[in-house]
């Protein structure tokens, strides 16, 4: 079980992390993520360094335009770079993308398919914990 996961995404991607993020709560998983841990006046690129520090999964969603964004890439190289992080970083495919343009060493990773059906990406992700998935209620975040 992870004590906190750090969401990786473009805020493109902000809708799809916000409900990703709330069913991972819901699983009892503490998540860090941009949207809603960076508050105003705060050095947000302090805030993000933080969190990685302290943070034992990376969790990485995968578009085109997670592809595109720098910040997407510094955050993987640096727990690229973290022992603590070895094995403990689980790609997730949001949107079809050339992943390989972020780094070569995603293709070594086991993706989780959340393109289809986020229902059986969530069962998928939560499965790497060796937690059971409970879908949400319609109404439920």
């Amino acid at each position: 079980m992870p004590n906190e996961v750090f969401l990786s995404h473009s805020s493109v991607d902000r809708a799809f992390v916000i409900k990703l993020a709330d069913a991972l709560r819901i699983h009892g998983i503490p998540v860090w993520y941009s949207e809603t841990d960076i508050r105003g006046a705060q050095q947000w690129h302090d805030e993000i360094g933080a969190a990685l520090r302290r943070c034992d999964w990376l969790v990485l969603v995968l578009s085109p335009d997670a592809v595109a964004s720098k910040w997407v890439k510094r955050e993987l190289l640096f727990s690229l770079g973290q022992d603590r992080f070895n094995e403990r970083i689980a790609p997730i495919i949001h949107r079809a993308c050339d992943h390989d343009e972020l780094s070569w060493t995603l293709s070594q990773m086991q993706m989780i398919d959340f393109e289809n059906d986020f229902d059986e990406g969530c069962r998928n992700l939560l499965r790497v914990w060796g937690i059971g998935y409970r879908m949400l209620a319609p109404g439920e975040s």
